[in-house]
């Protein structure tokens, strides 16, 4: 099957970008909440300012119109009953016990104790009257339009200064990230740095053992030399691959890519046979149902992919488990009859340097490079576990 490729470009393992996130929400929760908080303190001041330029407004207004009705109940009531009016305000006369006397307001009062106050689009401001209660009247309300110009401004502000505040707590923001990320960073920055020097000074020591190993003659050895052998062997072979998932993290993943059509009924056979002495050191069984399938992939990309999920179902399996791989056409399942894996961790297992079991070795890379390996492929890999059951990982392609 052919398949396409795109490369990962993100730098930050899942721990790092999940802290980041945790971080960064923690944060601009943080930063809207004060945001907010200075929006609503600059719009309730804008709101008081306004009310503060109109009382002073209103009461210049009532004060003309209270002398208007005093002219008006002194020189003309009764004979002239039209009551004074003003173009630039609406007024009403209401006697001491709030019964109207005369309304040309839009909206009925609502208060008859409070100066001034907001009634719908209109603003309203209460003037108590002295007690010679011409025309009656002991309350004078004054109306005019809400002018809504304070408030378009204030939002225009709010946006604003809301926009250079969150520049500026940005700023801080990404230098806190940087504080705040710089020990992880550190601690992943010491291990890969460890992994590399390490590689370079496995590889020599690795072959030199293999090398030996096969040219030695089993013919001439007893049966405890023959045990001790295969014994040393295991434990090469067990380096080896760790070598190999070393080499391929510092050096081979940088490489380009050289795909071809692989036949996987053969890799798989072939290595297969690689990791049975392995296997047989934990008394565990191979179950092979494969059937022919080609993959168009680099074989060294696809050698560490199959390499790691066998030698996993071999790492943390039982002693006289079982592994059962099966090949079809559309996708590759290496199951186990190990500790399996909690539900909740499931979907960690693909993250570098994890491991879930102290007991075993490795550094916790193997299946972090399976992961790579598939995103840059756009194969799509599942996990399926229960906890002291086995795992299933498939691979679909």
């Amino acid at each position: 099957m052919l398949v396409s490729k795109s490369k990962d470009t993100s730098s930050y393992r899942n721990s790092e970008r999940r802290s980041l996130l945790r971080f960064l929400s923690l944060y601009i929760v943080l930063v809207g909440l004060l945001l907010v908080v200075l929006g609503v303190l600059h719009y309730k001041s804008q709101e008081e300012l306004m009310f503060s330029n109109q009382r002073t407004q209103l009461l210049n207004y009532a004060n003309k119109q209270y002398k208007a009705i005093k002219t008006f109940h002194n020189e003309q009531y009764p004979k002239n009953r039209v009551y004074p009016r003003n173009s630039h305000f609406r007024s009403a006369i209401y006697d001491l016990s709030g019964e109207k006397i005369f309304s040309l307001l839009k909206h009925k009062p609502l208060h008859f104790g409070k100066d001034i106050y907001r009634v719908k689009d209109s603003i309203q401001f209460l003037k108590i009257l002295d007690d010679n209660y011409y025309l009656g009247a002991k309350y004078l309300f004054i109306e005019v339009n809400e002018d809504l110009t304070w408030k378009d401004n204030a939002i225009r502000e709010i946006m604003l200064y809301g926009a250079l505040t969150l520049a500026i707590l940005a700023l801080f923001g990404f230098f806190f990230v940087g504080i705040f990320l710089r020990p992880m960073r550190d601690s992943i920055t010491l291990l890969d740095n460890f992994i590399k020097d390490t590689t370079h000074e496995l590889n020599t020591p690795i072959s030199a053992i293999l090398a030996n190993i096969e040219m030695m003659d089993r013919k001439e050895m007893g049966i405890k030399n023959e045990k001790k052998l295969a014994r040393i062997n295991i434990a090469a072979k067990t380096v080896s691959h760790l070598y190999q998932d070393l080499t391929y993290l510092t050096l081979n993943h940088k490489r380009k890519s050289n795909d071809e059509w692989i036949d996987l009924r053969k890799l798989i056979g072939d290595r297969v046979e690689y990791f049975s002495i392995l296997a047989g050191s934990k008394k565990i069984t191979f179950t092979l149902d494969l059937e022919d399938a080609t993959l168009f992939i680099d074989a060294v990309k696809i050698a560490r992919v199959v390499d790691n999920l066998i030698s996993n179902a071999i790492k943390y399996n039982k002693r006289n488990g079982s592994i059962s791989i099966i090949l079809r056409a559309g996708y590759l399942m290496v199951e186990d009859t190990g500790i399996g894996i909690d539900a909740q961790k499931v979907n960690d297992i693909f993250e570098r340097y994890t491991r879930f079991n102290s007991s075993e070795g490795g550094f916790g890379i193997g299946l972090n490079i399976v992961k790579s390996i598939i995103n840059e492929y756009e194969l799509k890999i599942t996990v399926r576990s229960v906890l002291n059951k086995g795992t299933s990982i498939k691979v679909v392609f």
